[in-house]
């Protein structure tokens, strides 16, 4: 990337390895371990109640276990979830630490948890519990109550009940997932596909197929009559597999792994030498099952052909307006209003600073003062204040706050980056000054050069939604210019995109 210090242009990392990995990998590990435990060395107590070891592997390499107990309470059962994993992102080999402990409904719906995660840099502890109709959480300094209607479910209790159902063949249920890494909560839909016959260890065992859709990516169970898991399928080439406790601890490889960044990227037949020299780049796409802010802004699309044009950043006199209410307010993880934040915000900016100097000024700090690096962690903007360094995510997030702390409305967007002939999964931002401008904190581009695809705009949860597009979109480069197009799209393209006409400005604003 021309923008990039040669060292550091790998440094790229998927949005996969961030928050929406983690949602993925509590699919994989959680809604695929429930029931009796099979025979494997484990314990086998009716009703998915004991102790169950597993073993992940990616592709036909060993890269963790985990460890599961779930057992009756009072009121119903507490679960504990330990999970070990060595992972690669970008060349660079993290440990991977995560453990749950929660409180179930007698119907494995939700009361109460604690979530930690650790990795080689990075420690996330978050509490939550279910009082009414609201799930009352604490991340860090952070105090966030969150609504909720009926029956919420960590992954780890969703195929459970979907189990417990007794879902005749081509019954769909839905079920409400919290997920802590995000503070989101999403619905995965759970189908009794079809009852066949596997060959397992040589023996013929009648078994249903479950299909689990997770925001339009879909995962298979095949569940014996009593509940045993005797096979799965998923995504990112990740598996498990039932094993004793002494085989879940042997055979770690100490070798790098596939790097998982890579495996899920997107190659495409042109080369791009420079990208940021375009004005324009046209691309068709397909694969796309479902709505996501292709068109909008700078991007117009007509359900097969995206065009991306590079905008001017205007140097407005008069203060940005906000086009919505929420985008310059502090939200979970994006704390635009912490004294700490507030005060280094103060010290780079004047007060006779233009919007459009405000930004590149901000840009300017996080680039020379944030590392970059990949982090398997969830990303916050004062965690990486403090911490100086981190990926895309972590970048998007910290000049996300620092903006909205400023007057500066901002928004995450996520979706795709060309590098090296291949479309890697990237996180950046929308910046409001006098129109939707994007920007790259990490690349240190305003606006972001026009290979930057954008599938989701919002909040840092609004990144789970990639999950529908991973594995599944194809790109063709169609047309590259150095010249603007002659007829740009108009920025008030994709009336159902979040990229919308402004509404009136916000009081209230920081300066």
């Amino acid at each position: 990337m021309a923008d990039v210090p040669k060292n550091k242009s790998l440094l790229i990392t998927l949005i996969a390895s961030g928050a929406v990995f983690f949602i993925l990998l509590g699919l994989r590990m959680d809604l695929f371990r429930t029931g009796p435990d099979g025979p494997a060395g484990t314990e086998a107590v009716s009703g998915g109640i004991g102790e169950t070891w597993m073993s992940i592997h990616q592709g036909n390499r060993k890269i963790g276990y985990s460890h599961r107990r779930i057992q009756p309470a009072d009121a119903g059962y507490s679960l504990h979830d330990t999970t070990y994993m060595r992972i690669n992102t970008m060349g660079m080999v993290q440990d991977l630490h995560m453990r749950t402990t929660a409180v179930l409904t007698p119907q494995r719906s939700l009361d109460s948890f604690t979530f930690t995660l650790r990795s080689n840099l990075f420690d996330f502890t978050v509490r939550g519990k279910r009082v009414g109709d609201l799930l009352e959480v604490q991340a860090g300094s952070q105090q966030i109550r969150i609504p909720v209607d009926g029956a919420l479910y960590l992954a780890g209790g969703v195929l459970d009940a979907a189990i417990s159902a007794d879902m005749d063949i081509g019954e769909t249920r839905s079920f409400s997932v919290f997920d802590p890494t995000t503070m989101g909560r999403r619905k995965v839909r759970v189908t009794a596909v079809a009852d066949e016959e596997l060959q397992i260890q040589g023996e013929s065992i009648p078994t249903r197929r479950l299909e689990l859709d997770f925001m339009g990516a879909s995962q298979f169970a095949w569940v014996t009559k009593d509940g045993t898991v005797v096979k799965e399928q998923g995504l990112m080439g990740i598996t498990l597999r039932r094993v004793t406790q002494q085989e879940a601890f042997a055979g770690l490889s100490f070798s790098p792994s596939e790097d998982l960044t890579r495996a899920v990227s997107v190659p495409v037949q042109v080369s791009i030498a420079d990208p940021a020299s375009l004005a324009s780049l046209t691309l068709e796409v397909q694969g796309i099952r479902q709505a996501f802010a292709l068109d909008g802004d700078r991007q117009a699309f007509d359900g097969r052909i995206l065009t991306i044009d590079k905008e001017n950043v205007p140097d407005p006199l008069s203060e940005p307006v906000a086009p919505t209410a929420g985008h310059l307010s502090p939200t979970p993880f994006v704390e635009s209003d912490h004294p700490e934040l507030v005060e280094v915000v103060q010290g780079i900016l004047s007060p006779e600073d233009s919007p459009r100097t405000r930004v590149r000024k901000l840009m300017a700090w996080i680039n020379e003062n944030i590392e970059k690096r990949p982090l398997l962690s969830v990303p916050s903007a004062l965690t990486t204040l403090r911490q100086r360094m981190g990926d895309c995510n972590e970048h998007a997030v910290l000049l996300a706050a620092m903006a909205r702390a400023a007057g500066i409305p901002a928004q995450i967007e996520a979706g795709l980056v060309y590098m090296d002939g291949r479309f890697y999964y990237h996180a950046w931002n929308a910046l409001y000054l006098d129109g939707w401008v994007t920007a790259d904190a990490l690349m240190n581009q305003l606006p972001a050069d026009v290979t930057h695809i954008r599938f989701v705009r919002g909040e840092p949860q609004s990144q789970v939604d990639l999950m529908g597009v991973i594995g599944q979109v194809d790109l063709k480069i169609l047309n590259t210019s150095t010249r603007p197009r002659q007829e740009p799209s108009s920025p008030a393209a994709g009336s159902g995109s979040p990229a919308t006409a402004p509404a009136p400005a916000e009081k209230g604003s920081k300066a």
